[in-house]
This record gives structure tokens, sequence and C-alpha cells, in this order.
């Protein structure tokens, strides 16, 4: 709980169990963020064969569906959170994302999926911003890559929830019923966030880094500033001129951007690599997924953050070189996993390069929330999830759904090609080939199709899916080469910050 000490006046302070417990919140709430947001790729192939859906198609429901409304929502709740009670929005997004979850399980068409993906987007804008903020308002500079790690832990966790669970419903029950039961608990949760959270005030631990201001005792201003349009202005241009006018922040912001891009773009189709490649079904494959997600993942992300707060104790560029070295070091062993003959060689491989791989995010958000003043962090978080989730949550599971359909037409018409350049470059040139979409709608053959036509829908698209996410995974040692750059001037840059 949090007490008033005599030297803070009316300034509270909160023990370590109470931060703990707000953190452990803040994580559950992150994780019921994941498990809707990605619960879509592992039932994803359920609902392509039952709507008739293009991967493209797939791709858009699972990135710029979702993350449009998403992205644009973030700034001006996030402006909101620098003003407003940030536990109260935190918690009334959580039953808007919840509940319209749990409606995508009604959908009859791919159009009301998409609009119910839209509400989700609505909903889920609401949740990292103001969360961010928090979190840096409960634990010091030198403790906030950590703790913003343990919070990035929802992304594993959720992703391997909703892996686990959502594949496990949709065998045994429906893809409907996945969204139903994954959704409706979120607003259990968000009355708990609202109970229990407490409003810190704005800056609360930079205490631990200089002396207390009059405007620190005070939780919440008593009369809100008058809103100004030249002002809100004013201050996203502010925070803008960090996030890309400051050498090392603006290649930490590029590096996780393009790595998301490759995340989202391959994850998106890892759980039907499973299902068309060897054929297992949907609920042994969330399970595959959801545990390799949330061991090698997990670790990696709280890896991430730990590490990084410690060897920054020596130096602020380790920030920097310990996500430019992960990356690096993941995305050959990615590649490798993607081009075994079995299933079992695939999933073992994928325990090793998540390790590696997550380490970029805690270090990244550290970075961000310590290069701006306390009243411009939820804005910062906004304005650096704008850029990344608009190009690489909007774009990426697009880019490789598209980049599946267009192989799958080549492999189709070309089954015994080897070679993803050759079948890329392909893909684009054979106009009187045999259209595979027609051939094979929902990527499998009409029921009574001659046995000749199944096989080579079901290879055409096996094959297909292992080259659009091997192609996905080269965006991560691009990403590793920006936070490289970033390292440069990164020391400077933190003094410069720590002294303003």
């Amino acid at each position: 709980m949090a007490d008033a000490r005599a030297s803070g006046g009316d300034r509270p302070r909160y023990s370590n169990g109470y931060k703990a417990a707000v953190l452990s919140l803040l994580l559950a709430t992150y994780t019921f963020n994941f498990i809707d947001r990605t619960i879509i790729a592992t039932i994803g192939q359920a609902i392509k064969v039952d709507l008739k859906l293009t991967d493209t198609q797939l791709g858009l429901l699972g990135g710029l569906y979702f993350a449009l409304l998403y992205t644009i929502l973030g700034i001006p709740i996030a402006r909101l959170a620098e003003r407003y009670n940030r536990v109260t929005i935190i918690s009334v997004s959580l039953v808007i994302w919840s509940g319209f979850t749990a409606l995508c399980g009604a959908a009859a068409s791919f159009a009301q999926l998409a609009l119910f993906r839209f509400g989700v987007g609505v909903g889920e804008a609401g949740c990292s911003p103001p969360s961010h903020s928090l979190i840096s308002d409960y634990f010091e500079p030198k403790k906030r890559a950590s703790a913003l790690s343990i919070y990035s832990f929802g992304i594993p966790l959720g992703t391997m929830f909703g892996a686990v669970a959502g594949g496990w419903l949709a065998q045994e029950f429906s893809w409907r019923v996945a969204f139903v039961i994954v959704g409706l608990p979120g607003i259990l949760l968000a009355l708990l966030v609202k109970l229990v959270v407490k409003e810190p005030p704005r800056g609360h631990s930079e205490i631990v880094e200089r002396p207390i201001e009059a405007e620190d005792l005070v939780v919440e201003p008593a009369a809100k500033p008058r809103f100004s349009l030249a002002q809100e202005f004013s201050e996203l241009w502010a925070v803008t001129k960090i996030l890309f006018g400051k050498w090392p922040v603006l290649h930490m912001v590029l590096g996780v951007t393009i790595a998301s891009f490759g995340s989202y773009g391959s994850g998106a189709f890892v759980p039907p690599y499973f299902v068309r490649t060897y054929g297992l079904g949907l609920a042994q494959v969330g399970l595959i997924v959801g545990l390799i997600g949330g061991f090698s993942a997990g670790v990696g992300t709280l890896v991430g953050g730990f590490l990084s707060d410690w060897a920054g104790k020596k130096s602020a560029r380790w920030y920097a070189l310990t996500p430019a070295i992960g990356l690096l070091i993941c995305t050959p062993i990615y590649i490798a996993a993607y081009l075994q003959t079995s299933w079992q060689a695939t999933a073992l491989i994928l325990l090793i390069p998540g390790i590696f791989h997550y380490t970029y995010l805690a270090p990244t958000f550290g970075v961000v929330q310590n290069s701006v003043e306390p009243r411009r962090r939820a804005t910062a978080t906004a304005l650096l999830f704008f850029f990344l989730n608009l190009i690489a949550l909007g774009g990426g599971p697009v880019f490789t759904g598209w980049l599946i359909d267009h192989l799958a037409q080549f492999n189709f018409n070309h089954p015994g090609s080897t070679g993803i350049v050759h079948a890329l470059a392909g893909s684009f040139g054979d106009p009187g080939a045999a259209s595979f979409s027609a051939e094979c709608p929902g990527g499998l053959a009409p029921k009574g199709s001659a046995p000749e036509l199944a096989k080579a829908c079901a290879g055409a698209m096996a094959r297909s899916t292992q080259q659009g996410i091997v192609i996905s995974l080269c965006f991560y040692a691009w990403a590793g080469v920006h936070y490289a750059l970033a390292a440069i001037g990164l020391v400077k840059h933190m003094k410069e910050r720590a002294g303003a």
C-alpha cells in the first residue's frame, strides 16, 4: 500500500510490494491486450477455410484493420492521459477491446469481422501509452527498463495463452467460441485495475534523481489547463523532435519498427505454417507455438530489460548494443528452423532464437521514456507506437500474406521449382497461368476434386508459407544494423537528458 512520509509532505511513497502489485496488474492487462490482438493468427486457418479468405485478407484482419484506428487514436488518448486519470483510461479501454473481441465470434462475413477488429483496435489504443507513463512514475530511471521488460512480458504471455487456448477452443468447439471465451474475462480485469491501481503524481520516481519540486507534490492539478490546439501540436512537435531528431533515438525507433515488421509479418503465419506443412491440428499447433513463444520470447524480453539496465550502469550504449547483437544472432537461427523437414526439429530450434530476438523491446521503451519529460511520456509512447504499429503491425502481416498469395500462384503452376528468389521473381510474370485462388479457394481444393488437384493446392500453400516467413525474417538483421548505429552518441544523449 501507499503511505505518506513527512519528508515529502503529502507526497505518497509506494512500498515495493505495492509497486509489484501494480506492475502485475498492468502486466495482466497487456497480456489480455496481446491475447485479443494475436489470437487471430492461431485460429486464422479455421477462419480462412470457413469464410473462404485469402492470406492477404487474413493479413488485413491481423494487421492493418486492427492497427489503423489503434495507431491513430493512440495519440489523442495519450494526450488525455497526460492531463487526466491514466488508470481510468486503461480500465475503460480494456472493457472496449475485450467486448469487441467477443463480438468477433458473431461475425458472419469478412466485412463484419473487419469491423469488429477495428473496434478491438480502438480499445487497445488506450493501453500502452498510459501504462508506460504509470510505470515510469512508479519506477526510477535506473530500474525503468527492467520494469518495462516485465510489462512487455505480456507480449509472449499473451501470445502463449492466446495460441494454446485459442487453438484448443477452435478445434474442440469453433473459432467463434474462441473469440468469445478469450474476450469476456478482460471486463473483470478492468474492474480490478480500477479498484487497486492508484494514480501517482507526475514525475514521482524522479525524486531519486533530483530534489523534490513544488509541482511534484500534486497528484492531479486542481484545475486542468485549458485545451489549446496550438499547445497540443507544440507538445507533439517537442516529442517528435526527440524521437526523430536525435540520432540514437531515431535509430532505436527504426530498429524496433523494422524488427516488429518482420515479427508481426512472420508471426501471423507461423500457426498456419504448421497446419499447412505438417497437417497438425489447431490445438496441437496452439500448444507448440504457445509454449515456444512463452518460453523463448519471454526469456528474451526479461533478459533484454534486466541485462541492459545492468550493462547500462557501465555504459548507456548497451541499451542499443544488447538488441543489436540479439537480432543479428537470431536471424540465421530462425531461418534454419523453417528449413527443417519435420515439425519436431522446427519446434526444437525455435526455442533458441526468441531468447536473442526479444531483447530489443525493453531497452527501446526505456530509452524513449528516459528521453522525455514526465508530462510527455504517454505522448512519447503513443507517437512511437503510431509509427511502429502503423508500419509494422499494419503492414507486416499484410506484406507476408501478400507474399504468400503471390508465391502460391507461382508454386501452384511450377511445383518443381526450388529457391525463394526464383519463386518470388516468377510470381509476378505469368499471365497465362492457372489461378491459384480460383482453383484452391481458401487454400484448399474444393470437395470432390481430383487427388492431384488437392495435392497441388496443399503443396503450393505449404511451400509458399515457408518462403513468405523466411523472407520476413530477414528484417531482423536489418533492424540489428539500426540498433548498432543507435549506440553511436547514445552515451552523450542520455547524459544530456539526465541533466535536463
